[in-house]
């Protein structure tokens, strides 16, 4: 404020270049540079260690993925007579903010928003509504429109001509009985650690390719010169296909550990797969302690079951990934009061302009009987 009263433009304070911004949910802080958006990373990830009665440990430079770099989002969808809005929700509400420009999606998803307000006008009667997900594989985009029925001739010719005009990697509905695949012309895969992956519907992707390379590079610091690794919630296998050594994945999603599964196979990787689930049946301590470090990157809730065994385990090194500082911190307290050392943390800004942060911690343990008896004192200061 100055001093005729007025409020002035802070030193971090920019022009958002949204149109939408504030208005759309799909970000929160267009208007802040990228090195206050660093600082309130860490401040995130510090607030909740502090919650948990945690000591800071070591912050290492935040990631940022770049804007138009999101490869996947999920759209709302709404018809008001002839008009269809698609876009994300306004903040805090059920409203769509109707899409026209958009500074985070990548441009290849971005060009199908208004072909896919068209089309979502055959198929949705008035005041209906719906929904959009949109995934950029290998092969192109990956279309899944909801809450949608395709009846008749005209309606499934309206699909193949769309899928075949903007040559998406498939185009799939649900109506509410599960997904159908409606155009597939070759399998479709995410390529991870340079091995293609097939893609099953629904499975969970890192939003940004440059923030998966963020978590991978920081997983692989915390797990050092391990060569024996256990990778719990493995997914598609984002960390077991990028470590060296041998790993074994367990995920509870079948399709998921099936695809993680054969892309190995293929790919002659040293990659053992587990289809369990680490809520209901977490691995033991005596399981855990044959293995030299251990991946663990639970979904938001945490993996307190997990953890808890992990605590009472000697594994040596911990790389615990999260999307949520609240849960990564109560976890860690239990690593903590388990014997283990929070040596630093690595936050990574996926949603860029959004409040949701995701990070890597790194733990160790001292242990005279290990073959790794180093606790990785302190993680170099890099930037991904």
């Amino acid at each position: 404020m100055n001093e005729d009263g007025l409020l002035e433009a802070g030193p971090h304070r920019i022009v958002p270049p949204c149109r939408h911004f504030p208005e759309c949910g799909g970000c929160q802080l267009q208007h802040i540079d990228d090195d206050a958006f660093g600082a309130f990373l860490v401040d995130r990830v510090n607030s909740a260690l502090a919650a948990q009665n945690i000591p800071a440990p070591d912050i290492l430079t935040p990631h940022i993925s770049p804007p138009v770099s999101r490869r996947r989002a999920s759209l709302r969808c709404e018809r008001r007579g002839n008009h269809v809005q698609l876009g994300f929700n306004a903040g805090q509400s059920h409203r769509i903010v109707d899409m026209r420009e958009c500074f985070i999606l990548r441009t290849e998803l971005f060009a199908l928003v208004e072909p896919l307000r068209k089309l979502m006008g055959q198929l949705i009667g008035p005041r209906g509504n719906g929904g959009v997900r949109m995934t950029l594989t290998d092969q192109g985009a990956d279309i899944l429109l909801e809450k949608v029925s395709v009846d008749g001739l005209e309606a499934s010719e309206a699909l193949t001509a769309f899928a075949q005009t903007y040559r998406l990697a498939r185009l799939s509905i649900d109506d509410g009985y599960g997904v159908q695949t409606r155009w597939e012309p070759e399998p479709v895969t995410i390529t991870i650690g340079g091995i293609p992956v097939s893609f099953p519907h629904g499975a969970f992707l890192q939003a940004t390719a440059e923030g998966e390379a963020a978590l991978i590079t920081a997983v692989k610091e915390a797990v050092g010169p391990a060569r024996i690794v256990a990778d719990l919630f493995a997914g598609l296998g984002t960390f077991a296909l990028s470590i060296e050594g041998r790993v074994l994945a367990a995920e509870a999603a079948r399709d998921s550990i099936l695809a993680l599964k054969s892309a190995a196979d293929r790919a002659q990787r040293p990659v053992f797969t587990d289809h369990r689930d680490l809520f209901r049946n977490p691995y033991d301590a005596r399981e855990l302690g044959r293995f030299e470090a251990v991946v663990i990157d639970p979904p938001r809730a945490g993996g307190r079951e997990q953890v808890g065994r992990l605590a009472a385990s000697p594994v040596p090194r911990i790389a615990s990934v999260s999307c949520n500082p609240a849960t990564f911190a109560r976890d860690a307290r239990i690593l903590i009061d388990g014997g283990y050392r929070l040596d630093w943390v690595k936050p990574v800004g996926q949603f860029r302009w959004s409040t949701h942060v995701e990070l890597v911690g790194a733990f160790s343990r001292w242990s005279i009987n290990s073959d790794i008896r180093e606790p990785c004192p302190k993680a170099r200061r890099s930037a991904v």
